[in-house]
């Protein structure tokens, strides 16, 4: 068994990486997804956001708002309170979803995609939780991948995935979300794997199939001798 982080900034293309490497074999989840999960009405995160930030926040019925959300958040300052709403709650139901995952397939590759795992861990210590399991990412995962692009690149994604009909406005949104995130040269400074993804499928696909063939054998590894060696 291997607990895989698969990080990237915006526009990296990490889901991408992600469904492959599910093609190949791993079991994949993304944590945005979880964290539209724990968003919704009903959940303990959903109350807490509404009683920090207000009912400006939601919709006329009922939902959250979440590019309000994330208006206040960016834009006012106060991206730390919403993370530290959020992210023990995602990674609490990351570490449930490992768990069942290895119920099932004790050799089994679980992959969390995931934009922030550096910047939970950076904003865990800026909080003072120097002994939690956000402070460092090593209680969570045995490896970390790393997708790259140009920031250009991953703006120009970005763009087009989300609102291309108003790039002006999805432009800076994606330049404020990226000075928000760990530095690529930073993240692949700690990264056990990195991944070039300028472009090039199918120079993408030869990555991640080389990847996958390690990581598979890495899991092989940890389950018969207690060790990634």
């Amino acid at each position: 068994m291997l607990r895989v982080g698969l990080t990237g900034g915006i526009g990296s293309g990490k889901s991408t990486v992600g469904n492959l490497l599910g093609e190949f074999g791993a079991e994949v989840i993304e944590a945005d997804e979880m964290g539209r999960a724990l968003m919704q009405p009903g959940q303990a995160v959903f109350a807490a956001i509404v009683d920090t930030f207000g009912r400006e926040v939601v919709t006329a019925d009922g939902q959250l708002n979440r590019t309000r959300l994330a208006e206040v958040a960016f834009r006012g300052g106060r991206l730390q309170e919403l993370n530290a709403i959020v992210h023990p709650a995602v990674i609490d139901l990351q570490r449930k979803w490992m768990e069942a995952v290895f119920a099932r397939n004790v050799s089994a590759v679980a992959v969390v995609v995931s934009a922030l795992i550096f910047e939970v861990e950076r904003d865990a210590l800026l909080r003072g939780e120097e002994q939690g399991v956000l402070a460092d990412w090593r209680r969570r995962f045995d490896r970390i991948v790393v997708v790259t692009a140009p920031d250009d690149l991953k703006i120009q994604r970005y763009v087009d995935r989300l609102s291309p009909q108003n790039r002006p406005a999805a432009e800076a949104d994606a330049r404020s979300r990226l000075a928000h995130q760990v530095p690529d040269a930073v993240k692949r400074s700690r990264a056990d794997y990195v991944l070039e993804n300028n472009g090039d499928i199918a120079s993408l696909h030869v990555q991640i199939k080389d990847l996958w063939q390690r990581l598979a054998r890495e899991s092989n590894n940890l389950l018969e001798r207690g060790s990634l060696e």
